[in-house]
């Protein structure tokens, strides 16, 4: 359900700057806070889907989003108008390594659940996603890359009923950020 406040961007918001980091930043963003949630893309390339995957980390509340600085989209006009905002409030941090975006997290105690849909992923339902997470998607088509699956405490999949094998990326964001959201008894 869409707030009554959505709008699309005044111009004005498309010349606010962004708040972007890289991964040596990710220790000071982490500071204080008790139980993040962040949103982690491996190589999202579409402007459209890294601009809603950001809409929908702010709509969930997240510390921050995670994206690859190579193999992604960059952070253009098209992803701030899509995330209608969020690209201005939510930090970002482009990642020049995203494993050692990943160790960091994990050295902060963020646990770091990736989707897949292999054989050992359990269901995104059954899973844990309070205390500290980080929910890492990847790029359209491809999934999460191998080394960022292994480095990745636990893997999730969304139960598919249907004849197509998955969803729009974007929309597993929102899928598995607002079942977080649940879990962590936010009603």
């Amino acid at each position: 359900m869409a707030r009554s406040n959505d709008r699309a961007p005044r111009h004005a918001d498309l010349h606010r700057p962004i708040r972007q980091f890289d991964e040596a930043d990710i220790p000071a963003l982490l500071k204080d806070v008790k139980d993040p949630l962040i949103l982690v893309l491996d190589g999202v390339q579409d402007p459209h889907n890294l601009g809603a995957c950001i809409r929908s980390a702010e709509c969930a509340g997240c510390t921050f989003v995670i994206i690859t600085r190579k193999n992604s989209a960059p952070v253009t006009d098209t992803v701030r108008k899509v995330a209608v905002g969020a690209a201005e409030t939510m930090p970002i941090v482009q990642a020049n390594n995203l494993r050692n975006a990943l160790v960091k997290l994990k050295d902060a105690g963020v646990w770091l659940a990736g989707t897949s849909d292999h054989k050992t992923s359990q269901s995104l339902y059954d899973a844990k996603m309070s205390g500290p997470l980080a929910i890492v998607l990847g790029a359209e088509g491809d999934g999460i890359r191998h080394l960022t699956a292994e480095t990745c405490d636990f893997l999730l999949r969304i139960p598919m009923l249907g004849q197509v094998p998955c969803l729009n990326v974007s929309v597993s964001a929102g899928v598995c950020l607002f079942e977080a959201v649940r879990q962590r008894g936010h009603r």
